[in-house]
């Protein structure tokens, strides 16, 4: 339940300062209203929505400084990440990289922005998975999903494409067991949304 209320905000579904009254939202996922509230207040330490006292919850507008501040955490965690688990990396994993950046690379041919979003998270779950740090996984899973709507407006332009080409640096970069450049790689990758894309997109 958690997953899809936070998913509609990614998704555009409930719109940055449409307003999420308890009532409504629980109608609308089949639920009582006490987890709506429970994961309203993991939604605000995420920082994707906002509570207005004496009246309901907000979905937060999309600002340049929550954006980067996510950014930073995020981009350091994945760095960590390719980091423990260069080690640790098998064929298999290497090749199901290689497969969400083809389905990553058709979904940009295609205009799916939704399918970019999933291969993308496919590929970078992978040496997140194979670190095995929960502690990592936890923070990222907070955070990410801000960075996931600018994501979505990258996406959907030309400019991510050159996503393709960071995914394939990484993907040898730790085929070849080079954990300093698929860190920078990593790095780059997501510390590259600047917060242009929500300034270009108002």
């Amino acid at each position: 339940m958690f997953r899809r209320l936070r998913d509609a905000i990614v998704d555009g579904t409930f719109a940055p300062g449409e307003q999420l009254r308890d009532a409504e939202v629980a109608a609308w996922l089949s639920v009582s209203r006490t987890p709506v509230r429970e994961a309203m207040l993991r939604l605000a330490e995420a920082g994707l929505v906002v509570a207005l006292p004496g009246r309901s919850t907000m979905v937060s507008p999309l600002h340049v400084r929550d954006l980067r501040d996510a950014r930073d955490v995020v981009a350091a965690l994945h760095g960590v990440a390719v980091r423990e688990a260069m080690s640790r990396f098998t064929r298999p994993d290497i090749d199901a990289m290689r497969e969400a950046n083809e389905r990553f690379r058709a979904a940009l041919d295609e205009g799916d922005v939704d399918a970019a979003l999933r291969a993308d998270d496919v590929l970078h779950a992978i040496p997140v998975a194979v670190a095995a740090n929960r502690a990592l996984a936890a923070v990222l899973d907070q955070y990410t999903p801000v960075l996931r709507r600018a994501e979505r407006m990258r996406f959907s332009t030309t400019a991510g494409r050159a996503s393709i080409a960071r995914h394939e640096q990484l993907i040898e970069s730790c085929r070849t067991g080079d954990s300093e450049g698929a860190a920078a790689v990593n790095y780059d990758i997501f510390h590259s949304l600047s917060g242009t894309e929500i300034d270009q997109n108002r």
